[in-house]
């Protein structure tokens, strides 16, 4: 029974690395997009992950906040994303 759990807990959690690593590219493509403060380029990036228009708005919202910033919320996002 013991095996039984280990082999299934092992084929879960491979299953669930794939889809993270499946998602991180598409996470990175639109957090820098964001940190960049231009739309086109945002809404670009989320069209390719089929974003709808309400989410397009909240990340514009969440944009302008960086924007408001400035180049010090930025980089301080930036390097807790890479620790």
């Amino acid at each position: 029974m013991k095996g039984t759990l280990l082999v299934l807990a092992l084929l879960l959690t491979t299953d669930l690395g794939f889809q993270t690593a499946k998602g991180c590219p598409a996470f990175y493509d639109v957090f820098t997009k964001l940190a960049l403060g231009l739309r086109e380029p945002l809404f670009a990036a989320l069209d390719v992950v089929s974003a709808t228009e309400a989410e397009k708005v909240a990340f514009g919202k969440i944009q302008d906040c960086y924007n408001e910033g400035g180049l010090k919320a930025k980089t301080l996002d930036a390097t807790a994303l890479t620790w």
